[in-house]
């Protein structure tokens, strides 16, 4: 055995961690493209989290606070026990100041329509032009646990306690 999985004792027997991560953690999602053109989503680097969504139509993102709901062309059909997260893409926020409202963005398991991405131009003096096939979010799906609320009519202490907003300074 070797590399990262090497001192892990419940990971013996794997040859190593590429293994690992390529056989045992994919999941598949079923997609849909809603038109010929429109792209699949897509990790620019392996091991990337975030998949580029990507425009599937050209719109104009007014200066100083426009917004559109913007179509990717796609549809997925995400597995119970799993949800996604539409997350900006640093880039366009840095060089363009548009990125996205209601981040992250939450899709859950049951939803089968066509997934949109709400966009915002911060930049106050230039519109931004979307164009068809620009990158224009990412998509993260996460694994979550399903909870079962427990009431009580007091909650243990913790270091933390009450402390709260800007309880740790500047």
């Amino acid at each position: 055995m070797r590399g990262c999985c090497a001192s892990l004792p419940h990971f013996a027997g794997l040859p190593d961690c590429a293994e690992f991560w390529n056989n045992v953690l994919q999941v598949q999602i079923n997609i849909q493209r809603l038109s010929p053109e429109s792209s699949l989503p897509a990790a620019q680097h392996s091991g990337d989290a975030g998949y580029d969504l990507c425009s599937r139509e050209r719109i104009t993102l007014a200066a100083g606070g426009g917004r559109a709901l913007v179509g990717t062309g796609i549809a997925i059909g995400i597995p119970d026990g799993f949800a996604g997260f539409i997350q900006p893409r640093s880039g366009l926020a840095l060089r363009h100041g548009v990125t996205c409202l209601n981040t992250p963005g939450l899709i859950d398991s049951g939803y089968r329509d066509e997934i949109k991405v709400l966009l915002v131009n911060t930049d106050p003096s230039v519109d931004y032009v979307v164009e068809v096939g620009d990158r224009i979010a990412q998509l993260v799906i996460q694994r979550f646990e399903r909870i079962e609320w427990s009431e009580v009519s007091s909650l243990d202490e913790s270091e933390r306690s009450l402390e709260g907003w800007g309880s740790t300074g500047r």
